[in-house]
């Protein structure tokens, strides 16, 4: 299966192998980790939140929280998302992500091609939410999520690119 991914925050070489276990994270992982702080803040706070406009990563990390805990909760059989690489069935589709990740700041070097050999999960990007500080909504709207997945499985563990 060959997919396309933008590849933010550090160039890739070609046949470099991908690999995601317990000590190899995605970016999206080390993102939402970077921002447990404010998570806490917002979520011991909420009504000081309530209505504001969040900063970016504090509201995907907000919806990816709790998109991991609904899966861990009631999908454990399906990915996680922050142990993922975020790919496109098409260049087009990719390249549209690479001009959205540039314009809200995310270095972004280029477009490859991927061989995918590992497990793929195909979501909708459609249906992803913008976390708030509301964490009830930000739960259900997760359930809402997993609840509209497609999985596929292969035997293999890595993609190489």
């Amino acid at each position: 299966m060959y997919v396309y991914h933008v590849v933010t925050e550090c160039p890739m070489q070609v046949g470099q192998q991908i690999i995601f276990d317990e000590e190899h994270h995605s970016g999206v992982y080390r993102r939402v980790y970077e921002k447990m702080v404010i998570v806490e803040e917002i979520y011991a706070n909420s009504a000081k939140y309530e209505g504001k406009e969040l900063e970016h990563h504090t509201a995907v990390a907000l919806r990816e929280l709790a998109l991991e805990e609904i899966r861990k909760e009631k999908y454990p059989q399906y990915p996680s998302r922050m142990s993922c690489l975020y790919v496109s069935k098409t260049f087009e589709e990719a390249d549209n992500w690479g001009k959205f990740f540039a314009e809200i700041g995310r270095p972004t070097y280029h477009i490859v091609k991927l061989d995918v050999q590992g497990n793929v999960f195909e979501g909708d990007a459609t249906k992803c939410f913008k976390g708030t500080s509301d964490k009830q909504e930000n739960l259900r709207l997760a359930k809402r999520y997993w609840e509209m997945r497609m999985m596929i499985q292969s035997n293999h563990q890595y993609a190489k690119c």
